[in-house]
């Protein structure tokens, strides 16, 4: 708070533009964190909204339930990766990877094996911000300050050739029965920089953790709805997670929803007549309607508007117009995936602030992390807009 700049206030946005309350506009470049894939303001998104307000804005989850959860649920089992049957709502990102972990340790302790209470998780890896979430994300990213609090969990860099598959069995053969899942954000590393790996890559890691049996965690909350290319990004590796978070774009950007899903499995696991089997997590706001008619409407979308050849075309134009940015000094990379554009620079030549006031003297918002600055637009933006946000990257990177 002693150096951060006073944040813009926003009176309003629509599309792929926000506009501020002294009447400038901006494009934005990240979908409000990647969260708005149809553009602020859909029309059959707030029609939704406003007609489930009319009769039911909110109601408790415990002991009652309502039409737009119940239909939720089974579109969402319906586009999910296979065997995916059963789904946990919460209210956030973060508390459905709680709900995931929770699932995974409470398996074992179920199945009289507890001493599978540990994770495997990855470097450059972002899960979230709550406690269980930090203790599987990388310790040395953003949440330093709480190494010596989070539980020590087992990280390690992702394989990128047979030495480093190999390492990742010889590990797991050796501490598999302490190792309650594996947690990974399938083909995109969101915030830890934006790190990509290929879908083979994903689906060995995948052959290796069931080789040992443990529970496959898929954190899509980031990579899901369309923005690596498939509707999710495990659908391109053709895997099968035991459980499955997805956030972030599942109302289109709307209201603040998450779900959690798993396999028969798993859930077979917590039936039982003592009750102590139970999965005991009660978000207040799980499954508000709100919250969930909007999603269906998001749903509605994807299904009558061409989003994922949209996605395509995104892709396409991302990597023709960054491409030059690779001959820039500074630049160390430039990677595109789906609705991902990415240009990573040497890291001391980043000041994030510095940066982001000068993308806003050129009309857009961007938000560097780290060494990356990033454009993860909405799946609806205006080609003349895109490369708005791809010219000012290269005119702010060739500025350096």
């Amino acid at each position: 708070m002693q150096t951060a700049k006073p944040p813009l206030l926003v009176a309003g946005a629509e599309g792929s533009l926000i506009t501020l309350a002294d009447g400038r506009q901006l494009i934005d470049g990240i979908a409000s964190w990647w969260t708005a894939c149809h553009g602020y303001r859909h029309p059959h998104i707030e029609q939704a909204v406003i007609a489930q307000m009319e009769h039911l804005p909110h109601i408790m989850f415990g002991g009652m339930v309502h039409e737009q959860a119940l239909k939720l649920a089974g579109r969402l089992v319906n586009i999910a990766p296979p065997g995916l049957e059963k789904v946990f709502f919460s209210d956030s990102g973060s508390v459905a990877v709680e709900v995931a972990l929770k699932m995974a340790l409470q398996y074992w302790q179920n199945k009289n094996a507890p001493n599978r209470n540990r994770f495997l998780c990855f470097h450059h890896g972002y899960h979230g911000d709550t406690t269980g979430a930090m203790s599987v994300s990388d310790p040395d990213s953003m949440h330093k300050a709480f190494r010596h609090y989070a539980v020590k969990q087992f990280s390690v860099a992702i394989p990128s050739d047979e030495y480093g598959f190999a390492e990742l069995d010889s590990l797991l053969e050796g501490v598999h029965k302490n190792i309650a899942g594996v947690i990974i954000e399938p083909l995109v590393q969101g915030a830890g920089g934006m790190k990509f790996h290929s879908s083979d890559v994903l689906a060995e890691i995948y052959r290796i953790t069931q080789k040992y049996d443990i529970l496959f965690i898929a954190d899509e909350i980031a990579t899901g709805f369309g923005r690596t290319g498939s509707m999710f990004a495990c659908h391109e590796a053709g895997i099968a997670p035991d459980i499955f978070c997805m956030g972030k774009a599942l109302t289109g950007g709307t209201i603040t929803l998450a779900a959690t899903l798993a396999n028969a499995k798993v859930f077979d696991a917590f039936l039982h007549d003592d009750p102590e089997h139970a999965l005991m997590h009660g978000p207040t706001y799980m499954a508000n309607p709100l919250a969930c008619a909007a999603a269906n409407a998001s749903l509605d979308l994807f299904e009558t508007e061409p989003r994922l050849a949209q996605v395509e075309q995104i892709e396409i134009q991302l990597q023709a117009e960054l491409a030059r940015c690779r001959h820039l000094p500074f630049v160390e990379e430039v990677r595109v995936k789906g609705a991902i554009g990415v240009v990573q620079l040497a890291r001391d030549k980043m000041n994030r602030q510095m940066l982001r006031e000068q993308f806003i003297a050129k009309g857009v918002w961007l938000r560097p992390l780290e060494n990356v600055i990033y454009i993860t637009p909405a799946f609806t933006i205006g080609s003349d807009q895109l490369t708005q946000l791809t010219q000012a990257v290269f005119e702010v990177v060739e500025a350096l």
